[in-house]
Parts: C-alpha cells; sequence; structure tokens
C-alpha cells in the first residue's frame, strides 16, 4: 500500500473514533436527560393521585348526606301521611263532639294532643280574638231601639264551672300530655274576653240576656259568682225551672227564646261556643259562634303529635 493510502485510512479512523465519541457523548447525555424527566414526571404523577384521592373523599361525603337527606325526607313523608290520617279522623270526631257536647275526656288521645297544641300554639286565642271582633264590629254598625226591647243573649256557662269534680278530671287527663294548665288557660282566656265584649255591648246601650243551663235553685250561687267575675247590670237571668231540669238543652233554649218573642222582645244576636244554643227556632237576626278550646279548629292541623314540655 502506498504512503498516501496509509495516510488516508488513518485520518479515516481518527474521524471514526471521533463520531464515536461524539456519538456516546450524545447518548449520555440523552441518558441523562431522560432520568431527570422521568423524577419530574413522579412527582407531578404524585400529586395528581393525591388530587384524585381527595375528590374521591369529598364525592363520597357527599353522597353520605345526599342519602341521609333522602332517609330524612321519606321519614318525613310518612310522618305527614299520618299525621293526614289524624287529621281526618279528628276532624270527623271534632265536628260529632260539638254537635253532641261530648267532653274532652271522650276524645282520642291523638286528638287530645292536637287539641293541647291548639291553645299551645296560640292560635285558639287568635280564632278568639278575630271572632270578638266580628261581633263588636256587628253591634257598633247598628244601635238598639230606645224600647229596651232589642236584646242581646249571652251564654255563660263557660265563664261558670258546672262541675268541679269533672274539671279537675279533665286537668288530670291532658296532665298526661304535658298541659296540665292549658284548659284553665284557656277558660281563663275566654272569660276576659267575654267580659270585656260584655261591658262594650252594656255601654253601647244593648240590653243583655244571661243564659245558663244551671238550675234556678242555684240561681244564689251563680249570681254571687257573676258579681265576683266582673258581671253586672244583666238584664236579666235565665236559669232552667225545675220542670227544665231534664229537659234537653237545645229545646230548653229553645222555648225560652219563643217565650222572649212572645213577650215582645227582639232577639238582636245569641253568643255561645256551644251549638245547643245556637240551634232550633226563634234565634234571632244574628248568632255568633266562639271557638271552643276543647272541640278546637282542625284546620290548624299541627306537623307533628309531638309536644314538647316547656
Amino acid at each position: 500500500m502506498s504512503a498516501y493510502a496509509h495516510q488516508m485510512e488513518r485520518e479515516f479512523s481518527a474521524q471514526n473514533l471521533s463520531s464515536r465519541e461524539n456519538t456516546g457523548t450524545e447518548l449520555g447525555s440523552h441518558y441523562e436527560s431522560g432520568f431527570y424527566m422521568t423524577s419530574f414526571a413522579a412527582t407531578i404523577f404524585i400529586g395528581a393521585l393525591v388530587a384524585v384521592g381527595i375528590l374521591l373523599i369529598t364525592l363520597l361525603i357527599a353522597l353520605t348526606v345526599m342519602l341521609q337527606s333522602c332517609q330524612s325526607k321519606s321519614s318525613g313523608v310518612v310522618e305527614v301521611q299520618k299525621t293526614s290520617d289524624d287529621y281526618n279522623d279528628c276532624k270527623a270526631f271534632a265536628l260529632y263532639a260539638e254537635l253532641n257536647s261530648l267532653q274532652a275526656d271522650e276524645f282520642p288521645s291523638f286528638c287530645r294532643i292536637s287539641a293541647i297544641q291548639y291553645i299551645r300554639a296560640g292560635q285558639y286565642a287568635r280564632d278568639l280574638n278575630s271572632t270578638m271582633w266580628l261581633v263588636q264590629n256587628y253591634f257598633s254598625s247598628i244601635t238598639p231601639q230606645n224600647d229596651g226591647l232589642d236584646v242581646v243573649l249571652v251564654d255563660i256557662d263557660d265563664i261558670l264551672t258546672s262541675n268541679p269534680h269533672q274539671t279537675f278530671l279533665i286537668m288530670y287527663r291532658f296532665d298526661q300530655f304535658g298541659c296540665s294548665d292549658c284548659v284553665e288557660e284557656a277558660k281563663h282566656l275566654k272569660h276576659l274576653l267575654i267580659l270585656r265584649l260584655y261591658m262594650k255591648l252594656q255601654a253601647s246601650g244593648w240590653p243583655l240576656i244571661l243564659l245558663t243551663r244551671k238550675s234556678a235553685r242555684e240561681q244564689n250561687a251563680t249570681v254571687e259568682h257573676l258579681i265576683s267575675t266582673g258581671f253586672s247590670g244583666w238584664a236579666s237571668l235565665i236559669m232552667r225551672s225545675d220542670d227544665e231540669v231534664h229537659m234537653d238543652s237545645c229545646d230548653y233554649f229553645s222555648r225560652r227564646r219563643a217565650e222572649m218573642q212572645k213577650d215582645g222582645f227582639r232577639i238582636t244576636g245569641v253568643i255561645s261556643s256551644h251549638f245547643d244554643a245556637l240551634t232550633g227556632p226563634y234565634l234571632g237576626k244574628h248568632v255568633f259562634k266562639l271557638p271552643n278550646a276543647i272541640y278546637y279548629d282542625f284546620e290548624h292541623q299541627i306537623e307533628s303529635t309531638y309536644i314538647p314540655k316547656k
């Protein structure tokens, strides 16, 4: 081989070696660069896993809360259905009780609970005030004649204790439902509002005739009780005679109203919370039914029959 050929071979070998060194350097560079990228990616991957874990825990909590809410709503639907059934039963019984003058201790227990709440929630007081406003508004729009024959009949048995033993029995039974004084509070409220109405009608010149289911044999005690509770100046006090003691209350009131009209009296209004005084003939121009704390208004039925004690 010539000297020129040997020189060319040496140059080619040197270039080839240089090329391999460069290639090795590039490969090493690529290898080192790939190592750092993998570490960065791992950091991102771990961070992503943590974020996904947090999201999953949040979703689990949200699902748990939603499930509990759905269960509560389902329970509420059952309770509303039960209350609705009680409402229908008690509403029918309330009308039956009023028409037949049943006592409070004859109510079904779940209806008694609603009767207590009717007083405790303040609905009875609102109904009573509204009715009193209607009565006052009517009588303020008219004027009695000067002959004294335009009369107003007022049932006073709501403010007279007809049977102390029965009143005690009712209070005792209502105490079993967490309201021993509800009945007495209702009676006291009605007494105050009736007395206020009584005084206003009297001041406007209306002759007031008081009605009671009591026997005339109790007249002295009844008069004393009325005066002691603030009532006075009435035109007449109607009580049962001996032959009327066993008479049906509705017939008794109808008979006495007929006698009044026969005597020339003009009955302008009858005020009572009991149907026996507001039914039958000779009722006059207007009748006013006061709400009864025992035969409560079921249109204001409560959402739950549980009544916490105060």
